[in-house]
């Protein structure tokens, strides 16, 4: 019986070591450990696995905080060290996942001199093509130059390789973003309940985010990426859609939230099933981060053919609203979607975009009283 009690313990401690693999920073995630002095030169990195646990390609360089480039300062995004991907170059690692299973990868990114720069990030099988995604990394929402992006997947093999690939064609081929604080989570499709017919609508299923940053994590358009890190939502959008939670902002309700912060650039949206001819009513919590955005906003809803806006007046200290929708479906299926109204930026100066953020959907049908 010991001996059986002890082969118990080792296998849940490696169970544990399999599953910690999947929520949090992959191994050297967020490179402070480096290569060897003979294996720099400068700050461009000499050997594809000179980076413990990663292997590059191409033009790589190993930052340090604080590094200039000529008069400007290279914002490495966490920690004191990230790397910098220039034209053509990638940086990948093998993990190992659970087939069939759906994953966000969140990592940060800060732009250095280009200013149209995009990352094309995937997952490679062994066998079969890639799933990739091209992530647009020139709009910045934060004032501090840098950003947290989520790309989302489905494992097809247990032991794939994630890629993360600057395309840039720049005159200067070290002009390209760094890179840095590179996570895995493994998602957990969300249901419809009897409580709420729609899926995740108080958002608190989605993406990693890093605990040592305060900026949240940009998803990107759903026409950029085949499955969503927010599952059940769509980013139905030209822009990007900001994850935010209760521990760096202000959330109406629960720990995570959806910070809108491109006006109507910034929209999620989500198809449900519905019965024709039935009255159902959409609420919602409408408010700010707490994040010095400020002023006047407005949040739009639509469902079947009606629609509705939720004004609120934002101090930038957080609060929220709530809001209403009732409407009759046409349809099995019907559309849902949330964006706001017009543009809003940060009253820092630092012209950073911001908006209202949404929480707490519900979507419930309407049951009448009987008549006696």
């Amino acid at each position: 019986m010991q001996k059986l009690q002890v082969l118990l313990v080792l296998f849940l401690a490696s169970y544990d070591a399999v599953l910690s693999l999947s929520d949090g920073l992959l191994p050297n995630g967020n490179f402070e450990k480096g290569p060897r002095p003979s294996q720099l030169r400068g700050s461009v990195v000499v050997g594809n696995d000179a980076i413990p646990n990663w292997t590059t390609q191409g033009f790589v360089e190993y930052i340090r905080s604080g590094q200039k480039q000529g008069d400007m300062v290279l914002v490495v995004p966490e920690g004191s060290f990230a790397v910098r991907l220039g034209n053509e170059a990638y940086i990948k690692q093998k993990v190992e996942l659970v087939k069939g299973g759906f994953y966000s990868l969140t990592f940060s990114a800060s732009r250095t001199c280009a200013q149209v720069e995009k990352l094309n990030v995937s997952v490679v099988p062994t066998t079969e093509k890639a799933d990739w995604g091209m992530i647009p990394i020139q709009t910045m929402y934060g004032s501090n130059g840098c950003e947290s992006f989520a790309y989302g997947f489905q494992a097809d093999y247990q032991e794939e390789e994630i890629v993360i690939h600057n395309p840039g064609v720049e005159e200067d081929p070290a002009c390209g973003p760094l890179i840095d604080s590179v996570a895995l989570k493994l998602l957990y499709p969300p249901r419809r309940t009897s409580a709420n017919l729609l899926k995740n609508g108080n958002f608190e299923e989605g993406p990693f985010i890093l605990p040592n940053t305060s900026w949240g994590v940009l998803i990107p358009p759903h026409v950029e990426d085949d499955h969503s890190p927010l599952p059940g939502w769509i980013v139905e959008s030209l822009k990007a859609v900001k994850y935010i939670d209760s521990d760096h902002f202000t959330v109406p309700a629960g720990k995570r939230a959806i910070e809108l912060v491109a006006g109507k650039e910034s929209a999620i949206a989500q198809v449900v099933r519905t019965i024709v001819g039935k009255v159902y009513d959409l609420t919602f919590a409408v408010g700010d981060a707490s994040n010095k955005c400020e002023g006047p906003m407005v949040v739009e809803a639509f469902a079947s053919r009606d629609t509705v806006k939720v004004p609120y007046q934002s101090e930038g200290k957080g609060g929220f609203v709530r809001g209403k929708l009732r409407f009759k479906a046409v349809s099995t299926r019907t559309h849902i979607m949330f964006f706001s109204s017009f543009y809003t930026m940060k009253s820092d100066n630092s012209g950073s975009l911001c908006g209202p953020v949404i929480d707490d959907i519900r979507l419930l049908s309407v049951r009448y009283p009987r008549r006696a």
